[in-house]
């Protein structure tokens, strides 16, 4: 029992963890559609770019269920303690979610009359990424923890770090919904989109450079896992091909390559999501509560852990198949509404 208490906790935050980082790159390009919408006036462009995320969106979103879900069930000291926390942000993106979905079905039967759902989308879409950043930087800081509860004020969410944090995945979002399109489309979209990320990428990257210097010069404990010998130069390789996926970026856009900048994007973003574990972990609430003292009764975690491991391989099979049927790009005219 005492080995089970020990790796059913690492097994469960490894499960978190994909869920979490394949909603970011999922769900974070077809966000990054809505935050490009107001730079794209044209109403055949619009429906252009909607129809290139049609057939995936509403899929996307299963990994945000999972996570939450499993946070609950896995760590329920650590969701009583990050609910409270960000409880106002996590409400006005899940409203915004729901005015995102409800405007990408709506907008196609209201034409000619959609302008009103092509701003919910638009909005819904910024707001929800905004949201997310807000939520990021505010448990990167860390709540306050007293007893084993959540002990802080109602806006302590809100504060400069996590405003900065809240551009940050708002630009990172839209470079993967610029570098999407340039993937998927082509014709004046494809070009629009491809002049967008080039001047979007240097904005993600000075983003993540403050993040990434704030974050251990606030937080020393994060300073020691990054810039004390050995760890420095056995971590060195993320912050290396970090800069290496940016130049590759960079190099692919410049080069008229369509594929190219969407992978490089998504590198970009996974490397960056393992930073934040190797700067937390195994906080699950830094820098209170680990993983273990959040975790719930191991036959808890057991009896989750078979339906997850039964339900998982299914969801991943639809994911792959419904990616592979509507492959190929989404010209002008084209769509699947």
């Amino acid at each position: 029992m005492e080995d089970t208490s020990y790796w059913l906790p690492l097994i469960w935050v490894a499960i978190l963890g994909v869920a979490v980082a394949l909603y970011v790159v999922l769900d974070g390009f077809d966000l990054g559609i809505g935050i490009l919408f107001p730079a794209s006036p044209e109403e055949e462009d619009r429906d252009q770019m909607m129809n290139s995320v049609a057939p995936f969106w509403d899929g996307n979103e299963t990994w945000l269920v999972l996570g939450g879900g499993g946070l609950l069930v896995a760590f329920p000291l650590a969701y009583s303690i990050i609910m409270p926390a960000v409880y106002l942000p996590v409400i006005i993106m899940l409203l915004a979610l729901v005015f995102r979905g409800v405007a990408f079905e709506f907008r196609w039967v209201a034409k000619p009359h959609h302008q009103i759902w092509d701003l919910a989308f638009a909005g819904g879409s910024i707001v929800a990424s905004f949201m997310q950043g807000i939520i990021l930087g505010a448990l990167l800081e860390g709540p306050t923890v007293r007893d084993g509860v959540f002990a802080g004020g109602t806006f302590d969410w809100l504060s400069p770090f996590s405003l900065l944090t809240g551009v940050a995945v708002v630009a990172g979002y839209a470079l993967l919904g610029a570098t999407w399109l340039v993937m998927k489309t082509d014709g004046e979209v494809q070009t629009q989109a491809r002049e967008q990320a080039k001047r979007i990428l240097p904005l993600v990257l000075l983003a993540l450079v403050i993040v990434s210097l704030w974050t251990p010069f606030a937080v020393p404990r994060i300073f020691e896992r990054w810039f004390t010998l050995p760890n420095f130069l056995i971590l060195a390789p993320v912050p290396l091909l970090t800069a290496y996926a940016a130049w590759s970026c960079w190099s692919a856009l410049h080069a008229g390559r369509d594929t190219a900048p969407f992978v490089s994007t998504i590198a970009l973003f996974l490397l960056g999501f393992i930073g934040l574990a190797v700067s937390n972990l195994p906080y699950i609430v830094p820098p209170n509560v680990d993983v273990w003292q959040a975790a719930a009764h191991p036959s808890s975690q057991l009896f989750m852990l078979i339906g997850v491991l039964i339900l998982l391989p299914v969801i991943l099979a639809y994911t792959v198949f419904v990616y592979w049927t509507f492959r190929g790009k989404v010209r002008a005219g084209e769509g699947y509404h």
